[in-house]
Parts: C-alpha cells; sequence; structure tokens
C-alpha cells in the first residue's frame, strides 16, 4: 500500500468529461488525517501508521484515546485506523495526510460497511420467490419453503439461504478511478458506487491490482 487516507461518503451525483459524456460519482469527503502513532517492528511487533478522521467531543473519548491524543498534540478524532504502508519512514507522528495525496486518474480499493437492514427474510435476504397464494398453501406465503428430507440428511445443510441478519457487511469495491481531487473542500470524486449509507465511514486506498 503506498497512500490511503479515511474519508465519509456524502452521496452520489454526476459530472460531465471533457467530450460531454455523464460520469456517476460518488462525493467522498476525505481527510484530513493526523497521524496519531507510527508502530514500528522493534516495539509493535510490525510496521503500520496510525491515523484519525473526524472531530470527536472529547468527554466522549476514551482515557488510552485522549492521553495518545494529548501526547502528540492532536485535537480528539472520532475515527482511529491502521495503514501497512510499504515505506512508513515517509510519515512521522503530527503529519497530517490530506486528499492531495490522490490525483485524478487514480485507481483506488474502497473499503466500507455496507447499509444494514437488520434481521430480514428470505425474500428480501437472497431474493427468492414467495410461495404459491392458491392451493392450499399458506397461511404463511414468505417463509422458506421446503428444509429437504426429514429421512436423509434429516438436517439442514450448512449454508442454506434462511432469514437471518441482512446487510452491515465489509465491503472491498476494487479498481475503481478518481476523477476529480477537490483540495479546497478535502473532496474525492470517484466513479460509480461505493459501499455504505450516506455519512458511512469509508478508507480509500490505491488498488492491489492493476486493472486492464
Amino acid at each position: 500500500m503506498n497512500k490511503a487516507i479515511i474519508g465519509k461518503k456524502l452521496g452520489m451525483t454526476q459530472i460531465f468529461s471533457a467530450d460531454g459524456k455523464v460520469i456517476p460519482v460518488t462525493v467522498v469527503e476525505a481527510g484530513p488525517c493526523p497521524v496519531v502513532q507510527i508502530k514500528t517492528v522493534g516495539k509493535d511487533g510490525y510496521e503500520a501508521v496510525k491515523v484519525g478522521f473526524g472531530a470527536a467531543d472529547e468527554k466522549r473519548v476514551n482515557k488510552p484515546d485522549a492521553g495518545q491524543f494529548k501526547k502528540v498534540g492532536v485535537a480528539p478524532l472520532k475515527v482511529l485506523k491502521e495503514f501497512k504502508f510499504d515505506d512508513v519512514s515517509k510519515y512521522a507522528v503530527g503529519q497530517v495526510i490530506t486528499v492531495e495525496t490522490f490525483v485524478a486518474g487514480d485507481k483506488v480499493d474502497v473499503v466500507g460497511l455496507t447499509k444494514g437492514h437488520g434481521f430480514s427474510g428470505v425474500i428480501k435476504r437472497w431474493n427468492q420467490h414467495r410461495l404459491k397464494m392458491t392451493h392450499g398453501v399458506g397461511p404463511v406465503h414468505r417463509e422458506v419453503g421446503s428444509m429437504g428430507a426429514n429421512s436423509t440428511p434429516s438436517r439442514v445443510f450448512k449454508n442454506k439461504h434462511m432469514p437471518g441478519q441482512y446487510g452491515h457487511e465489509r465491503v472491498t469495491i476494487q479498481n475503481l478511478e478518481v476523477v476529480k481531487v477537490d483540495a479546497a473542500r478535502n473532496v474525492l470524486l470517484i466513479k460509480g458506487a461505493i459501499p455504505g449509507p450516506k455519512g458511512g465511514i469509508i478508507t480509500v486506498s490505491n488498488t492491489v491490482k492493476s486493472g486492464k
């Protein structure tokens, strides 16, 4: 990983390219992200850069984090994440990672939590059909249906599509393109859709796979 930043999804819009084509983009408020800690092999067993994002109320920060913020002279932050950069030596405590790390045309991977839907049935969760509305079927028409024979195998197979928690999963979208970087507003315009609801926290990093 060469570069990465923490951001917040603001929503989607569209812009026009120089030749008049419409480009759907997701607007991401990215950074500024102060470096809070540099982790080293000698002290921590691995190399990483710990960064923060988003102003937080001092009363809502736990004591270990509050102590770390005070030690490095950084205002309390809401989100803390670690990035395993290829060259950790380029970063220092107190340094601020800004949206200018990226340029238009960069290929990036975006990681976020998908929108949560709570406990959902099989129709919503797995896109299954409802049961027949006639011929004695019912009174429930949105249930799972047959679970298999009761003699063999006398059990429900693992991974069968059933009701349960739907959404709120960590999802990575790879090889998206940065269309525009607005340094004045700390905004990235990324082509296409990214996971998560409006206001969701996401991370943007250079892509690990080169697109064709």
